[in-house]
């Protein structure tokens, strides 16, 4: 798939799990018909979702305050990566730039994704959680109305669990 192990992502959109009632974040690798998607939280969905939106608001939000935090330190926040996927849950990782060397951040995807979109970091996936867990469709979802876009998803979230990625 990528370079080093790693394929880069696009933030296609999130989603509701209506079984569970949770938010999913679903990423796109780029160029392919494939998606990851991402069980969060609503913190994090709505997060998101405000920053993709341009609402802004007069004091910074938990998020907007680790980017600046990363900024603030003289830091540039390289990339985020879904690193692993174990027991269900994924893992993720801010590569941090400061001072010339390169920190790495233990962090939710929810979060680092959160970040990433605040901050324009590229975000990545490691190959074998993309191989595990990412979704394939058949015809290219972005010649699709997005009414029928979203009509798949939720027919394919509505057949999957968390625990379908274990």
């Amino acid at each position: 798939m990528g370079a080093n192990g790693l394929t880069r992502m696009t933030l296609y959109g999130i989603n509701m799990d209506l079984f569970s009632s949770s938010p999913i974040v679903i990423l796109k690798v780029e160029d392919e018909n494939r998606y990851l998607p991402i069980w969060i939280g609503h913190a994090e969905a709505k997060s998101i979702l405000m920053k993709i939106q341009n609402q802004e608001f007069s004091r910074p939000l938990t998020h907007d305050l680790a980017a600046n935090i990363i900024s603030g330190l003289g830091g540039v926040l390289e990339k985020v990566t879904v690193t692993e996927l174990r027991d269900s849950t994924f893992f993720a990782t801010l590569n941090v730039e400061v001072g010339g060397e390169s920190v790495e951040i233990d962090s939710r995807p929810s979060d680092a994704i959160a970040i990433a979109v605040r901050t324009g970091a590229p975000i990545f996936a490691a190959d074998e959680v993309i191989e595990e867990a990412s979704v394939v469709f058949e015809e290219s979802m972005e010649e699709t109305p997005e009414e029928e876009v979203v009509d798949k998803f939720k027919e394919w979230v509505n057949q999957i669990s968390p625990e379908d990625f274990k």
